[in-house]
């Protein structure tokens, strides 16, 4: 490992990270939770750039890709894990406004006093770029809190705002709020996560990663909101 390397193992993104602490005590030999370091995947891609270094990667497959082809992550290793969808939450009891069709959704959206959405998350550049297509962004931003990384359903369920969007299984990872459900298809769009070695991994990484995989299986993922890729 370099001399930037990370005391963690995995460095992964937070899409995952409700489901990879469930599965991590359950892999022969189990992992600890402390074995990870978990971000953004924007984040982690400029520490990763950066010279932060661990035995494997777990973010967006764009991201591994990139990280590939700069010779820092071992491209042939490469899994796909899973696919994400952005979805919407509100506070537990709150009433679930109609999301269903695009026509619905834009008229939630604007009924809302409040919403959460993050600044460096997938999700939450995706929704930055929804709003701006959809003519809504000066509008939007006016009542949301932009926070710059994290669970964008905790102020939600604090009662700090009234909805939060982010990919379903990051808004699942916090107690206290439901899903209301999967933006709509015309608003929606998924994310596919990925984990790759770095190219100095000793030789046990290999075996870390393939155990991962193999416990990711379809209902597993389905437990955590997300789906096979």
């Amino acid at each position: 490992m370099s001399a930037h390397s990370s005391p963690c193992s995995i460095l992964s993104t937070l899409g995952v990270q409700a489901l990879l602490l469930r599965l991590l005590p359950r892999l022969d030999p189990p992992v600890a939770a402390s074995a990870v370091g978990f971000g953004t995947t924007l984040r982690l891609r400029e520490q990763i750039t950066a010279g932060a270094r661990a035995q494997l990667a777990i973010l967006t497959d764009e991201a591994i890709r990139d990280l590939a082809a700069r010779g820092i992550l071992d491209g042939q290793s490469r899994r796909e894990l899973a696919l994400s969808w952005v979805g919407l939450a509100v506070r537990a009891g709150a009433p679930h406004p109609s999301i269903a069709t695009l026509p619905d959704f834009l008229a939630t959206l604007r009924a809302l006093p409040s919403i959460v959405y993050s600044q460096s998350g997938a999700s939450g550049l995706f929704f930055a770029d929804l709003i701006e297509r959809l003519g809504m962004a000066e509008e939007i931003r006016a009542k949301a809190m932009i926070i710059p990384a994290g669970f964008t359903a905790e102020p939600v369920a604090r009662g700090e705002a009234a909805a939060a969007i982010q990919q379903i299984s990051e808004l699942m990872a916090v107690p206290g709020v439901e899903i209301v459900g999967p933006l709509p298809p015309e608003a929606n769009a998924p994310t596919r996560f990925s984990a790759a070695l770095f190219a100095d991994a000793p030789p046990a990484a290999a075996r870390l990663l393939d155990a991962i995989a193999s416990a990711m299986t379809p209902a597993a993922l389905a437990e955590a909101g997300l789906s096979p890729p």
